[in-house]
């Protein structure tokens, strides 16, 4: 089992700034490839960005490139997600996940273990 827990959402501005973080016990969390999810009210829980095991490979949907960064600290059992240039629409829960599966997966069924989420609100 691994536990993971979301923290650093909030209300900003658009073209503000937010950092994600995500908590992470149990089982040995460098064994995991990791991802960022997001949903926001109404839709289904979209692919934001994926990070290897080592922390060495990152994949980005299209619409974070550029603006989203996703890193890990395999020795502090934590990930993070760095959102820069926010905009209303990047409004939405987030929500990390786990994969022992080490490819770079994009469908939330391909995670085992999912956060609680953490509100990210973009205003305008």
């Amino acid at each position: 089992q691994v536990q993971l827990v979301e923290s650093g959402g909030g209300l900003v501005q658009a073209g503000g700034s937010l950092r994600l973080s995500c908590a992470a016990s149990g089982r040995t969390f460098s064994s995991y490839a990791m991802g960022w999810f997001r949903q926001a009210p109404g839709k289904e829980r979209e692919f934001a960005a994926h990070i290897s095991r080592s922390g060495l490979s990152t994949y980005y949907v299209n619409s974070v490139k550029g603006r989203f960064t996703i890193s890990r600290d395999n020795a502090k059992n934590t990930m993070y997600l760095q959102m820069n240039s926010l905009k209303p629409e990047d409004t939405a829960v987030y929500y990390c996940a786990a994969a022992g599966n080490p490819r770079v997966a994009t469908t939330p069924g391909l995670y085992d273990y999912w956060g609680q989420g953490t509100q990210v609100t973009v205003s305008s």
